[in-house]
Order: structure tokens, then C-alpha cells, then sequence
């Protein structure tokens, strides 16, 4: 009977009571009948006092299908997790393209989402940064071996043996990861970043992957006060490399092919805004620019872009389109001593630094706002290339 104590009576006492133990008036129960009708309300409470093992996740069951609501198991909880409910999670072009399968194949049933905001409901022993009540966030990556150079270099994301991905992936364990178009999220703490209280939670779902991708590397190629640079496509990505650009000290120009875009490059700091398929317009800058960040590669050639850098300059590729890009003309890349380079989303440091810079400098999610259960229509909204900047999705 301990471990009914352990329940508390009023529990017990309450389940008891509903399931007709005390009126049973003047008859004597047998031993084994009450002992089976306080199991039975001793399981019905514990039932009530246990966290949720599951989530219910808009989900895709084949490509490029709608999703559709269904309910997924939670990865088992361990000393380093952390549980939340999600307020909101951003709508990334990653997701539409594990939709289509536009990358690779998709493992469907897929719940996808990585811009993930949730309240902290439950945390593990070895949770230190996190308690319960807090907001915190998931982006694109939820696990890394902690193992390899990269990692040891605090350069989880790109990890050698182990990177996990917060959807369409699986856990060490072999479970599935399931993302932020959902009800409620569970995963490791090095991967769950506590919000700043300056940020809402809308402002913040998008910096844990399209702001990362692009503060990320203005940080590592030494963007500052003494840059010029020119931002490819002003779109969700674009619209944070121009705000971090402009809050690191730098001049900056956005390029695209949109006319109405220009009171909007303005709003959000541009010194000029570029219509790349003019002619005119695009001798404006040419060889002056330390940095370009090409957050949408507009279809012109390599030629046309690499004018625009000065001598040494850096060509930095965020985009990641669906075919190969080619006709890099290597005597410009040589007479010019251009420097090419990628970058892919961000290390844990790199998103909680980013997080703070938003906070004190004032970046922000431009973004349109949609109900969970109207996702289906923000998807079709993303994809057609609607939003200015981003689609937020809110529970």
C-alpha cells in the first residue's frame, strides 16, 4: 500500500470514490476486490500526474502531399532532456523542399519544422541553462557526437560522425526526430537555447535558422564597420544579413529583381537597393564590395558578380538551390584573389550569439503570423514566395 501513499490519499481517495469503492454501503468487499479497485485508481491518477509521451504533429505522408494531423511517440526522456510545449515555429524553404524530397528522399511520415519556440514543461538532471517556465529554442540541428575535431572546436554543426537533425532524422537510440509543426517538442539540452527576454518569441523562432545562417558567417569572414556589403536576394534570409550587416558598422546594398522591394531595403537599412536586371543599375557598385552574401543565386553569371567584389574580396554562398551551380570562371577568381566560401546554418555558440545581438541590436523577424491548424495554406504561401519576410506558425 506504499505506493498509494506515495500518490497522496486525496488522489486515491478521489479515483476510489468515482469507481463506487465507498458505496459499497454495509457489504464487506473481498480482499482481492478491493485491492484490484484501488489498483485501479492508483493507475488512473498516475496516469493524470504523467508528463505526455506523445505529440500530435502536422505531418507529411508522401511528397509534396498536404499534411495532415497525427499523433507521433516522443524520444524517450533521459537526464539531458528537455521538454516544452512549442508557442510557435517558423516555416524554413528547407521544409518545403523535405516535403518534395527537392534535396533527397524524404522518410515519410515526416513532421517537419526546425524554428522552433516552446515553454519549458520538464527538464533533466544534468539541465543547467533551462528551467521550467522558461522559453527556449530548436533550430535546424539537435544533436552532434560532441566527439570529433569540429565538435571539440565547438563546431557541432559540422559534425563528423553524428549530426542530428531536428526532423527526419533519428536519435541515438533509434527513434525518430519529429519537428516544430507540432504541439510539443522533446530533445538534448545543447541543442535548446534559452530566449532573450528583449525577443518575442515570433522575433526569435527565425534567427535559430535563417538569422543564424546569416550572422554566422558576417562573424567568421570579419564583417565590421570597414565593409561594404551586398546582399543576393532580399528575401528571409536576405532581410537578416542586411540588418545584421547594417548593426555591425557596415554599408550595404540588397540586389534582386523585385522593383517594390526598395521601401522595404530601406526600412531595414540598405544605403541603396539594386535591380539586378538592369544593366544600368548594376555598374553602380562594381568593384567595391569586401563581402557578398548570396542568400538566393539570381540567374546571372559568375562574371557579373565577381565584378562587383574588389580585389580580395569574399563571395559567401548561403543558398542551397535544387541543381549544381557551374561556370565558375577561374582566371577572375585568380586575378582578383576572390575568396569563395560557404557556410551551413550555425554552432550552438554561433545561435546564442546571434540571439543576444538581436536582442541589444534591434534585428528583427519580419513575418507574417498563421494559425497551427492553418498550415497547410502558410506552406502553400512560403512556397510561392509571399512572405516579407518570414511565415511563423503559432499554437
Amino acid at each position: 500500500m506504499n505506493r498509494f501513499r506515495a500518490l497522496g490519499l486525496t488522489a486515491i481517495t478521489r479515483q476510489a470514490t468515482s469507481a463506487g469503492f465507498f458505496r459499497q454501503q454495509s457489504r464487506t468487499l473481498p480482499r482481492a476486490t478491493a485491492i484490484g479497485v484501488l489498483q485501479r485508481a492508483y493507475n488512473t491518477a498516475t496516469a493524470q500526474h504523467l508528463p505526455p509521451q506523445t505529440l500530435n504533429g502536422w505531418a507529411c505522408f508522401g511528397k509534396g502531399e498536404p499534411l495532415k494531423k497525427a499523433e507521433f511517440p516522443l524520444t524517450q526522456f533521459d537526464d539531458d532532456s528537455v521538454d516544452m510545449d512549442i508557442i510557435c515555429c517558423g516555416i524554413c524553404g528547407t521544409d518545403i523542399h523535405c516535403i518534395d524530397s527537392g534535396w533527397s528522399p524524404t522518410n515519410y511520415p515526416a513532421v517537419m519544422g526546425h524554428e522552433i519556440i516552446g515553454r519549458v514543461t520538464r527538464v533533466g538532471k544534468n539541465v543547467k541553462h533551462l528551467k521550467v517556465g522558461d522559453r527556449a529554442g530548436v533550430g535546424c540541428q539537435c544533436g552532434s557526437c560532441h566527439q570529433c575535431t569540429n565538435c571539440r572546436d565547438h563546431k557541432e554543426n559540422l559534425c563528423e560522425d553524428h549530426a542530428i537533425w531536428t526532423f527526419n532524422d533519428h536519435w541515438p537510440n533509434g527513434d525518430t526526430t519529429y519537428g516544430g509543426f507540432s504541439d510539443r517538442w522533446r530533445g538534448n539540452k545543447d541543442f535548446a537555447f534559452k530566449i532573450p527576454d528583449a525577443l518575442s518569441s515570433v522575433d526569435a523562432s527565425s534567427i535559430l535558422c535563417g538569422g543564424v545562417t546569416t550572422f554566422a558567417p558576417m562573424k567568421r569572414f570579419g564583417v565590421g564597420k570597414d565593409s561594404k556589403v551586398a546582399v543576393l536576394g532580399l528575401g528571409g534570409l536576405g532581410h537578416f544579413g542586411v540588418q545584421w550587416a547594417k548593426a555591425l558598422g557596415s554599408e550595404v546594398v540588397a540586389y534582386d529583381i523585385v522593383p517594390d522591394k526598395a521601401a522595404d531595403a530601406k526600412a531595414l537599412g540598405c544605403d541603396d537597393y539594386v535591380l539586378v536586371n538592369r544593366p544600368e543599375e548594376m555598374e553602380r557598385h562594381m568593384d567595391s564590395f569586401s563581402h557578398i552574401l548570396a542568400t538566393k543565386i539570381i540567374n546571372k553569371s559568375w562574371d557579373d558578380y565577381f565584378s562587383l567584389l574588389k580585389k580580395n574580396g569574399t563571395f559567401i554562398v548561403c543558398d542551397i538551390p535544387e541543381v549544381p551551380l557551374s561556370g565558375l570562371n577561374a582566371l577572375t577568381m585568380a586575378a582578383k584573389q576572390l575568396n569563395i566560401a560557404g557556410s551551413f546554418i550555425g554552432s550552438p555558440d554561433d545561435i546564442r550569439e546571434s540571439l543576444e545581438f538581436a536582442a541589444k541590436h534591434g534585428v528583427r523577424t519580419w513575418a507574417h503570423k498563421f494559425p497551427m491548424d492553418q498550415i497547410n495554406e502558410a506552406i502553400e504561401y512560403v512556397r510561392h514566395g509571399h512572405p516579407r519576410y518570414r511565415a511563423v506558425l503559432t499554437n
